[in-house]
Formats: C-alpha cells, structure tokens, sequence
C-alpha cells in the first residue's frame, strides 16, 4: 500500500472511570471520532466487536454511524462533566421497550426462562450459565433479580480512552545509533561472525525493530488513531496490499482510521472464561469520503495481523 502522509497521530490509553461516564454496549473498543467541518458528521462513532471464542476472533466486526448535530437520538447541548445526581433508583438491566437482550452478553434474547418468564437469552448455553451464577436463587423474585447485575465474567470490563498526541519521535537519530554500533563492530568481528549475523538480520526483524521503537516511548498505549496515516505494523508477514482494502460500497476507498494495540488484551482480561482471543494489530479503514448514512449503520473493514513467532 502506498506509504500515507505525515500526520499527527492520537494515542488512545485505558483509563479507570465512573459508570456514570461509561456506556455498557459490549464490544472491545467505540472510538467517537467526528469529522471537523462536516455537518452530518457532528456525531460520528465508530464501534469494533469481536466475539470471545478464539475461533470466531477472525471474524471482528467494525461499524459507522454519523449523525448531524441536531437529531432524534442526542441532545444539542454536550454532556455534563459532572456527575448527575443520585436519584436512589437502582439499575435496570433489561431495555424498558423494544427488543429483550440477553442477561449474559447483551445481544438479542428470544429465548427466556421457562419458570419466571422475565429472564432472556441468547442461547440455551448462557441461559444455563446465569442458571448456575445467581439466577437460581433470584428466579422466585421476578421483581428483584432485574435490579441484580450478574456477575458472570462474560463481558469485557470497560474503560475510557483516553488521547494524547504522539510526541514525534526521530528515526535519523535511531538509524545512526543502530549504524554506529554495526560500523563500530565491524573491525573487531571475524568474517564469518558477519555473515551469521547478516543471516539474522531479516525483514521481520527490521519491522517489530521499527514497531518496539514507534511504542518505546508510550508502551500502555491501546489505540493509535489518525484518518489516512500509515499503520505500524507488528510483523512482516500478512501485511495488506491496497487490493486487500475493499472500496466501500459508495464507491470511494477505504483510508486507515485507527488500529488497536495488542496492549489492549491486558485491560480485557480476555482469557478469564479459560477462553483467550488474541492479536498482534486491528487496522480499522473507513470509507475515506465518510459517506452519509442517514440514521443507519454501515459495515466498514478491519484487517487483523498476528504476532509471527520468529526462531
């Protein structure tokens, strides 16, 4: 792919926050990224899901949605940086119209509890799960156990993101301390000490080299975000090419708009369910034009490259 322009990249960390400043959709990473100067794009989300099951983890999901300033679903005015004020009334986990969600992992629930008919699933398996994690006990009170938050280890804990600008680093400075110390090297190193040497030196390494040296100076960082620049990718191999980028279907290209970190397995704590997805780079592009979608969703495209063991 063609080598994208200089610009400033955000850097997104994992920050600890209040519930009251969280959301709880269930999916690994919602980046609220508006377009400056675009009028339907005041509002402009673009939200990244995957499923836990290792299997499954291929199959990450990314979508966008824009909306204008004034609409149906937001207020005009910013949120409050304060905290509202208590109200004494305790959580409800169930929507208090439209669809019935799962108690487990928040997507749709058709399916519900034969004994109370006030509990929903998604599937027979989390039915059993929350059976065996606290909703046998709460089965006879119907009108309490909506008001109990389950514990069951399921959902991936949540966080704010917080951005700073990347400090920008030199890489002259890091080529000539990497040259001084090959050159410095070479009048003392037996010839065949060289060439072993050379043998190591590989386009693998040279990459994760270049990529240890982006994140030196910030490792927490869990996300990387700027429109149109050049991912750092972590390994050599499964690297796309532009034809790898489907174009949206608008017809314009899809341009990189952030990628996820592998830092970020450690906030999910993904392998607590004894089930471990995993990493190495999720490049998120997006349709470069940000085509208007009305009040819909629209599916963009998320590339995943793993780490590649090298010997």
């Amino acid at each position: 792919m063609a080598a994208a322009a200089a610009r400033p990249v955000e850097l997104g960390f994992a920050e600890s926050a209040p519930a009251w400043r969280l959301r709880s959709e269930q999916f690994p990473s919602k980046v609220y990224a508006p377009l400056p100067g675009r009028a339907d794009a005041f509002h402009r989300g673009i939200f990244l899901f995957c499923c836990r099951e290792p299997p499954c983890c291929a199959g990450l999901r990314v979508f966008r949605n824009q909306l204008p300033r004034k609409n149906d679903f937001y207020s005009y005015e910013p949120p409050s940086e304060n905290p509202p004020p208590e109200t004494g009334e305790s959580v409800c986990l169930q929507l208090k119209s439209g669809a019935h969600l799962c108690r487990v992992c928040g997507c749709l629930g058709p399916k519900t509890c034969s004994r109370c008919h006030k509990a929903y699933y998604c599937s027979k398996e989390h039915q059993t799960l929350d059976w065996r994690l606290g909703h046998k006990q709460t089965c006879a009170q119907p009108d309490h156990f909506d008001h109990i938050i389950p514990d069951h280890n399921f959902l991936f804990p949540e966080f704010e993101i917080v951005i700073e600008t990347e400090e920008e680093i030199m890489p002259e400075v890091v080529e000539k301390e990497d040259y001084s110390e090959i050159t410095g090297s070479m009048g003392e190193a037996l010839e065949e000490e060289l060439d072993s040497m050379a043998k190591h030196e590989s386009r693998e390494d040279t990459i994760f080299q270049k990529f240890k040296t982006q994140i030196a100076l910030e490792p927490e960082q869990i996300l990387r975000y700027g429109r149109g620049i050049a991912p750092i990718w972590i390994s050599g191999e499964n690297i796309p090419q532009e034809k790898d980028i489907p174009d949206c279907p608008c017809g314009a290209k899809r341009i990189l708009e952030f990628q996820v970190m592998p830092q970020l397995l450690n906030y999910l704590k993904a392998d607590r369910l004894g089930k471990s997805i995993d990493w190495g780079i999720l490049a998120v592009f997006t349709c470069a034009e940000s085509c208007s979608l009305g009040t819909g969703y629209t599916e963009e495209f998320v590339w995943k490259q793993d780490v590649t063991d090298t010997p």
